[in-house]
């Protein structure tokens, strides 16, 4: 069985004969330098091929399973031209991040989930503060694009070369930018945050629902308050909402437990106003209604008062005063108006920020 995943949704593309799995297996394993021979481990590889005038880089990853082994495919263009900020981020949230990143120190943190543009994100923001007078060194697992004139290294937890470990090695580097792919343990979280009170810029991600509760994350992993007040610039939360097919779009009227849901965010005002669509299928979108993806962001900057109130340990009290903060400007209101302008539907609005609404 093989499926695509397109904008973030599984497709059936071929369901054949079992029989041949094993050897389409041995054939990519081939290609990407794996061992043919080891079923019963994970294994990592990658490898590269040209299609036209384009040229893939793709990452391969191989799971047993209790009737074979499954293999991932993820393709990435090696000749894509790469978003600029101002591109990719409305006119509120571009501000705040690029005063951010140009910072001279401190650490500026993106969240969301796998798959949301993360290192997109942070390879547009690397794009402008990559100059020959700057030196910018990576850690990632795996390097997704290479870049001319930074250094970036491959995490390769074999022979225990752990973020952890190359961050420490980085501080002797003499660098001014690094770039953490993951902050995954609080070893990793203590010396991104040492390095931020040494005098680097610190560009990371992490794993959290929204940019308000991220700083409590690094409570959580062992970062006293005091010293993430000090070093934490911004945080930059953001999602890729499907949006319609404009081949096919047409009006459409909400379901009742969806019309519920989305009164809970507008106003009677703006319901009123909706222009609720949906697409009804078509060659362009393969019958699915959806045809590409929008990012949807929010974004807090850390302020003297969040700071003083995350010394103190308040977790309420802090999620309050940076949702105030953010004037509104949050996933929910930003996914919202995407549905009210027939951009995107509510059962996919819904899919983006009910998981942090259930929290």
């Amino acid at each position: 069985m093989v499926r695509f995943r397109i904008d973030g949704v599984l497709h059936m593309q071929v369901e054949a004969d079992p029989r041949i799995a094993a050897t389409l297996i041995v054939r990519l394993k081939l290609m990407a330098g794996l061992d043919i021979a080891e079923r019963r481990l994970p294994q990592d590889g990658r490898l590269s091929i040209k299609s036209g005038n384009s040229r893939f880089d793709i990452r391969m990853s191989t799971m047993p399973t209790q009737f074979g082994e499954s293999v991932v495919l993820r393709l990435l263009r090696q000749d894509a031209v790469r978003k600029r900020l101002d591109q990719v981020m409305p006119a509120h949230a571009c501000k705040v991040f690029e005063r951010a990143i140009h910072t001279p120190h401190g650490i500026v943190l993106v969240t969301g989930p796998t798959g949301s543009g993360k290192t997109t994100t942070l390879y547009a923001a690397l794009e402008q503060l990559n100059k020959p007078s700057v030196k910018i060194l990576t850690c990632e697992d795996p390097v997704e694009y290479r870049v001319p004139g930074i250094n970036q290294v491959q995490v390769n937890e074999k022979i225990q070369l752990t973020f952890a470990r190359v961050l420490r090695s980085f501080l002797r580097q003499d660098p001014d930018i690094l770039l953490v792919g993951e902050i995954r343990d609080n070893e990793t979280a203590d010396i991104a945050v040492r390095a931020a009170m040494t005098g680097h810029l610190v560009l990371s991600t992490l794993h959290t629902n929204d940019a308000a509760s991220t700083p409590l994350r690094l409570l959580d992993m062992g970062i006293p308050g005091y010293m993430i007040a000090s070093t934490l610039l911004a945080v930059l939360s953001q999602r890729l909402v499907r949006v319609i097919c404009s081949h096919c779009s047409e009006p459409a009227s909400p379901a009742a437990e969806e019309l519920v849901w989305f009164r809970r965010h507008v106003s009677e005002q703006e319901l009123s106003l909706a222009n609720f669509r949906h697409g009804k299928g078509c060659v362009r979108c393969n019958g699915v209604g959806y045809s590409g993806r929008r990012w949807v962001f929010e974004v807090i900057e850390m302020t003297a008062a969040l700071g003083e109130v995350l010394q103190h340990g308040s977790p309420l009290e802090f999620e309050r005063l940076a949702r105030l903060q953010m004037g509104g400007q949050t996933l929910e209101r930003n996914v919202v108006d995407l549905v009210l302008a027939g951009d995107t539907t509510i059962a996919e609005a819904m899919s983006v920020v009910m998981q942090g609404e259930l929290r």
